[in-house]
């Protein structure tokens, strides 16, 4: 089921709320129990209602390009969550309520201004696929390397000077040159060195794998 016209009732296909340029999610929202997609882009919402925690069916939530600064605590409701977008809005840090969201599979906060990653990310054991380009992080957590089923990681454009030496345990991550789904371009990076990044993802991969047979020697 996805986000109707009237949030009385519910449509079957998508609806285009953008169309809207709504400041506020309506608190009746909160009857579309069985709501599957909100599609809620390309709004000017700076506020999102505690009532999006009780639509307990949402599987995919697109909130990007509006002005949202902060994500309700009720969010962390959201267990069937897959797929969030936030891209291009006003955060600066990753809200902690994500966090909660164990269904997560892919998770976009690019275009944010978000600073730091909490040690709490490491509970988005099936998270796949995480987008953080463009934002002002100058460094990664250790924790970010627990999530194993990790197969695309989109960090450029920050302000990263050094990777996590346990970063090589990112084992699904597709290290090729055809499709790199780890990106650390636009970033100062002094470890890896540049002369390692400059011959690529493989090299890097290879970087990091030096320093498991250092530890395990």
């Amino acid at each position: 089921m996805y986000a109707a016209t009237s949030f009385g009732c519910a449509s079957s296909g998508p609806n285009p709320l953008w169309r809207y340029r709504m400041e506020l999610l309506p608190q009746e929202i909160s009857r579309l129990k069985n709501l599957t997609c909100l599609y809620v882009d390309s709004n000017n919402l700076k506020k999102i209602p505690a009532e999006i925690g009780t639509l307990s069916h949402l599987e995919r939530l697109t909130l990007s390009n509006n002005s949202l600064s902060s994500l309700p605590p009720e969010m962390g409701a959201l267990q069937r969550l897959r797929s969030l977008h936030l891209a291009n809005n006003s955060l600066t840090e990753l809200p902690a309520p994500l966090c909660q969201l164990r269904s997560l599979t892919f998770l976009d906060v690019s275009d944010n201004r978000i600073g730091t990653i909490p040690s709490t990310i490491r509970h988005l054991e099936k998270l796949e696929t995480l987008l953080l380009l463009f934002n002002s992080l100058k460094s990664l957590p250790e924790d970010v390397c627990l999530l194993r089923n990790l197969h695309t990681l989109w960090l450029g454009n920050n302000h990263l000077r050094s990777l996590p030496t346990t970063f090589g345990k990112l084992v699904n991550l597709d290290w090729g040159y055809n499709y790199c789904s780890c990106n650390f371009e636009g970033n100062p990076l002094e470890s890896p060195p540049p002369e390692v990044c400059s011959r690529g993802p493989e090299e890097i991969r290879h970087y990091f794998m030096s320093f498991h047979r250092t530890q395990r020697d």
